[in-house]
């Protein structure tokens, strides 16, 4: 959000900066991400839902130019996004993280500065800091030494956390963050998340969660291949979306959710 001020007046000018149009990503024939498009302006925050197999990580993945794209243009700042990476922060699902390799908790926030620094160069004093101030914001300073695969399912998140932000990326990317997680890593989350939004940094969240983590998101997407509805909380999760987006199984859900 960026703050202009006008004969002692204030007005806030809200600039689109990511756009997604007509984006589809199809495997052998099947439609995994079908014309998917919608938009985002700084600081806000991006909630992605939807049932599993409803193509919510392939969406992240086709953004950021992991898997091929049928057709479709995403655009960072009115540039490729795919051309600016270095802008872009992308936590994975733990479950797709090798927790067994030997790595320690330095290591893993330090790789957030290869891409300023390069393979195989000593990182700068600087970014020693970043990295530093980052585990230091989440809780895992003390565990610096300690070995990625060591850690509880929380501290590692946190670890994956501080990543991403000595990364200072300005479009950051959650897959399933607070799956595994315990308390107090969600709590540290939240408040990191609203630290990025108010300093103009977009996320965009997977989250299975239809609970409270839904008021924590500016918007919402709800996806089954397709966007069923986008917009606040209020217009995205009624009776009639949340059926159109998971058929019959939203009445488990209804259930785990009283």
């Amino acid at each position: 959000m960026d703050l202009l001020d006008y004969n002692d007046s204030r007005y806030y000018i809200f600039i689109t900066v990511l756009e997604v149009k007509q984006l589809n990503v199809n495997y052998r024939g099947v439609k995994a991400v079908e014309n998917v498009s919608f938009s985002s302006q700084t600081g806000q925050i991006i909630g992605v839902i939807g049932p599993n197999g409803a193509g919510k990580s392939t969406l992240i993945k086709a953004m950021l130019g992991l898997v091929p794209t049928e057709n479709g243009i995403v655009k960072f700042r009115n540039k490729e996004l795919k051309n600016q990476l270095r802008s872009v922060a992308y936590v994975p699902q733990r479950s797709q993280i090798d927790w067994d390799y030997p790595i320690t908790v330095w290591n893993v926030a330090m790789m957030s500065r290869t891409i300023h620094t390069r393979w195989f160069r000593s990182h700068s004093r600087q970014s020693k800091e970043i990295v530093k101030s980052a585990l230091e914001r989440v809780g895992m300073l003390e565990l610096c030494s300690r070995q990625i695969g060591e850690l509880s399912g929380g501290q590692q998140q946190r670890v994956f956390l501080a990543r991403a932000l000595a990364q200072q990326a300005e479009l950051l990317f959650f897959d399933e963050p607070f799956v595994g997680v315990d308390k107090k890593t969600e709590a540290i989350m939240f408040d990191v998340f609203e630290e990025l939004k108010t300093q103009g940094k977009i996320l965009i969240l997977i989250t299975h969660d239809l609970g409270a983590t839904l008021t924590k998101c500016d918007s919402l997407l709800l996806l089954n291949k397709q966007i069923i509805a986008q917009g606040s909380l209020k217009e995205v999760v009624t009776a009639e979306n949340l059926q159109n987006a998971y058929g019959d199984s939203i009445l488990v859900l209804s259930r785990d959710m009283e």
